[in-house]
């Protein structure tokens, strides 16, 4: 981890985590502190995590499945 993802991931309130929710599905989210993302297994997305905020925005999300 670099010194700038370590900054960020410090960042990032992970208390956050019990009050988001996927956007699509509604789904708990899981928190990927090395690639600063928080992932929703059930809509198989990534939403990235800038300067410790997520960007909950489904068109801002990476698409889990086409990394596969």
């Amino acid at each position: 981890m670099t010194d700038l993802e370590e900054t960020q991931a410090q960042l990032f309130d992970r208390r956050m985590l019990e009050a988001l929710v996927c956007p699509q599905t509604h789904a708990t989210l899981r928190y990927d502190a090395e690639r600063q993302e928080l992932i929703s297994e059930a809509a198989h997305l990534a939403f990235p995590i800038r300067n410790g905020i997520p960007i909950m925005l489904v068109d801002e999300a990476r698409d889990l499945r086409a990394a596969d």
